[in-house]
């Protein structure tokens, strides 16, 4: 393995467990609450910088990839009736209530995964020959189609919503909220390990080209429709396991909350704000933007409505001063700084 590997490993397992405890040390209740929220718009945050920091298409998208996952929790739970399951009997071994968590959860995750990113590659499929605007459209578009079909799904409790009965005890944790953040937990940390193995992949380096200049990649036999499809896909895979967590944690599920603009707009306002061209970049966003958010929403400072007006607010104040994030206001500050070690470091002309 190599050091940067490692280090990285180290920071993501450190990382969790210290606010793993730390919640847990606190009592739960509120911290947890919004311990959940910032990772939870990590994910989001991290799943839309793979398409539109990365590749530059920017995807409006995001609530309608959440809560395509949210709803196909909500669909297996009464598919399989597991609100009401107690025991699971696979014919070599039985499964008693505690442990069944540690079954559902993982398959939620992967329904949800698996159904958004299908839905992630056929809106691949129908729009990524659109670039600029048309393609922000286009997945603005596929939201509100989502939203219509589920407010009149009368299975999925329609514009009613519906109701996840999260576990009552789950072996190990004393509380089965703490096993739902860490099950977040692990989500984040498998969404930011994506995020930076696509960043040094050949994957990465073809999307970076696809933003810098999608008519010169594509002469110079970048596969441009291939790489904006994997992006795509992946990166609504990622949304959609984010969403398969949300009715454990809130217990109920309505389009209204599922679909909230909330999402779509944090989602991109996040990496924009940390940087965009580092996997950090998300991280640094949700983490700074979530807090914010959850502090002055709970001393009842801001509405949300309030709160999406300075969100807004805040993105077109770094697009004009700070294009490239808090990430780039360091770079700049570090080569201001420190110019004679810049000048090193930058590659020598060749000699004519």
């Amino acid at each position: 393995m190599k050091t940067s590997d490692f280090g990285f490993h180290s920071f993501l397992a450190l990382g969790s467990l210290a606010l793993f405890f730390l919640v847990q040390s606190l009592g739960g209740g509120y911290y947890l609450l919004v311990a959940f929220y910032v990772l939870q718009y990590v994910v989001l945050s991290t799943a839309w910088n793979i398409l539109g920091g990365y590749g530059g298409y920017v995807n409006f998208g995001t609530a309608g990839f959440f809560a395509v996952g949210a709803y196909s929790t909500v669909f297996f739970f009464k598919l399989f009736g597991l609100q009401n399951l107690k025991q699971l009997d696979l014919g070599f071994i039985e499964i008693s209530l505690p442990y069944l968590s540690f079954i559902y959860f993982p398959a939620a995750v992967f329904a949800g995964a698996l159904f958004s990113g299908l839905l992630g590659l056929g809106t691949g499929y129908l729009t990524l020959r659109l670039r600029g605007v048309y393609f922000s459209i286009a997945t603005l578009a596929l939201s509100i189609v989502a939203m219509t079909i589920v407010v009149n799904w009368s299975y999925v409790g329609g514009a009613r919503g519906a109701f996840v009965i999260k576990p009552t005890v789950v072996a190990g944790f004393k509380d089965a909220n703490l096993f739902v953040l860490c099950a977040m937990i692990l989500l984040t940390m498998l969404s930011l390990a994506i995020a930076r193995r696509i960043e040094q992949s050949k994957l990465g380096a073809g999307l970076q080209a696809i933003r810098d200049d999608e008519d010169s990649a594509e002469c110079s036999g970048v596969p441009t429709l291939r790489l904006k499809l994997q992006a795509t896909t992946i990166s609504g895979a990622l949304m959609g396991a984010g969403g398969a967590l949300f009715p454990f944690f809130v217990t109920y599920v309505d389009p209204i909350g599922a679909f909230n603009l909330a999402h779509t707009v944090n989602s991109i306002a996040m990496p924009l704000i940390g940087g965009m061209t580092h996997w950090t970049g998300p991280l640094i966003g949700a983490t700074l933007l979530g807090l914010i958010q959850q502090y002055f929403g709970s001393k009842n400072i801001i509405t949300p409505e309030m709160s999406l007006l300075i969100v807004g607010f805040l993105m077109m104040l770094f697009v004009a001063i700070a294009p490239n994030g808090l990430l780039g206001l360091l770079k700049r500050k570090h080569k201001k700084a420190h110019p004679i070690s810049a000048t090193r470091s930058a590659p020598e002309k060749p000699s004519q």
